[in-house]
């Protein structure tokens, strides 16, 4: 039916003829495709996905660029390959130094005294080796003192100005394809503290947002259970034990934090566990939480350094939802106090409107009851107690009086002087009164059946 209606559509409506209709269904595909592709606001962990994407790349391809820098500058300067060993190092040296002459010449000069500090900044440790070798060389200023030593007795062949310059053109391009990474990395880092605070606390903004990347997006990582989460990243290994009936991995991207590294080779597996547990929680809090805070991350850390120790020395860990708990008093205390201060801010409202209200005693008009002035040798006034007894019996004696006038209705001019009759004589004689009225109903009802007959 839609496949008649689509071919005979210009007959049908003539409106639609001359390539109008063709136009119609481009554009409808058009707008079909904008609203896939379109950015969606919320989506923040989009950026984040594409951020670690890119900061894979580039790690390789930074390693891939070093080793080639590496081994091209080694060329004209071998003796440098064993004084620098990290890479991003060495390519900040090698386009310091350029050409050993050149350099040896600008070192000889007496007016120019930053050669040497220039070399020894780009040598010095940074990051993670700069925390290792601290202790070792600060400054990098000897390090930079046995190269320039170095320069002088160099076996290295020389350059001539276009080869050189290519080398040097090459360095620079390797030094700051590094520093973009760098920068990158802390991009990375602030992005997943605003979007996912309490996941980076406990495995890191990397391993953190290799996990969001390999499910897709935040709400489906929080969608995962744990034993997903466990063996994220590792779905190779997974579907060849399934196949082979071997045992089953224990670990896929998780093994990359801290924690699995830190404990022994028993107890990985477990560790990796409970880990697993806790960014599974950290997720689904950081998905569906109103008021993103890293409260939890940081308690649900230290559950896991609890159960680290507890593997090693049996220190009993915390329960779960003890720490819960305590974690939501912490962040509703605030909330309580600022919803306490307003319910008494309402309720004393009320009682003020209520206060203006009801009138005082003395305002009242019409009002029977007077207030006496009170002596020091007045008695006392009387319970409030007593006195409401005291209205309850008159009322009583007041409601008896009533009902037994209405039982007695006799005229007065029948009562006698000075007689007393009881009550049960009185409900005689009503009885005795009203009986004679039934009976001559009775009679007329026989004489009017005796004419009709």
């Amino acid at each position: 039916l839609l496949r008649g209606a689509r071919q005979h559509a210009s007959k049908l409506a003539p409106e639609l003829g001359k390539g109008v209709l063709e136009q119609a269904q481009l554009g409808l595909g058009h707008a079909y495709s904008r609203a896939k592709v379109k950015y969606n606001p919320a989506r923040a962990d989009n950026m984040i996905i594409q951020c670690i994407g890119l900061l894979d790349t580039l790690d390789k391809d930074i390693n891939t660029l070093a080793m080639r820098c590496r081994e091209w500058y080694s060329w004209h300067f071998p003796e440098l390959r064993d004084l620098v060993r990290d890479n991003f190092a060495f390519a900040r040296a090698a386009a310091v130094l350029g050409d050993r002459a050149t350099f040896l010449q600008c070192l000889d000069d007496t007016t120019n005294n930053n050669t040497l500090n220039n070399l020894a900044q780009a040598v010095k440790p940074r990051g993670l080796i700069a925390a290792e070798s601290a202790d070792v060389d600060d400054d990098g200023l000897s390090t930079a003192q046995s190269i320039a030593a170095a320069a002088r007795v160099s076996m290295g062949m020389e350059c001539n100005h276009e080869d050189m310059a290519n080398i040097m053109n090459f360095t620079e391009r390797m030094v700051a394809l590094a520093t973009y990474r760098a920068q990158l990395g802390l991009y990375l880092e602030d992005k997943m503290r605003h979007v996912a605070p309490n996941l980076t606390t406990i495995v890191g903004d990397t391993v953190g947002a290799r996990l969001i990347a390999k499910a897709g997006s935040l709400s489906s990582l929080a969608k995962c259970p744990a034993s997903t989460v466990q063996i994220l990243g590792a779905e190779k290994a997974l579907f060849r034990a399934l196949k082979n009936k071997g045992n089953t991995p224990k670990y896929g991207l998780i093994y990359h934090s801290t924690f699995v590294g830190r404990a022994t080779k028993k107890d990985k597996g477990r560790i990796s566990r409970y880990l697993a547990n806790k960014c599974a929680i950290a997720s689904r809090i950081d998905a569906f939480a109103d008021e993103l805070t890293d409260k939890y991350g940081i308690q649900m850390r230290e559950q896991v350094e609890e159960r680290l120790r507890f593997f090693d020395t049996g220190a009993q860990p915390r329960k779960n939802i003890d720490v819960m708990n305590a974690v939501k008093a912490q962040l509703g205390t605030s909330a309580m106090n600022q919803d306490e201060e307003d319910k008494n801010a309402h309720s004393s409202k009320k009682i003020k409107k209520k206060k203006r209200s009801i009138p005082s005693e003395e305002d009242q008009p019409g009002s029977s009851t007077k207030k006496k002035k009170t002596t020091d040798h007045d008695e006392p006034m009387p319970d409030a107690s007593l006195s409401e007894t005291k209205n309850k019996s008159d009322k009583k004696k007041k409601k008896r009086e009533l009902v037994v006038e209405d039982d007695v209705r006799v005229p007065e001019e029948e009562k006698a002087p000075g007689t007393k009759k009881k009550k049960k004589k009185k409900s005689t004689d009503s009885s005795a009164v009203e009986t004679p009225i039934s009976d001559d109903s009775g009679k007329k009802k026989k004489k009017k059946k005796k004419e009709s007959a």
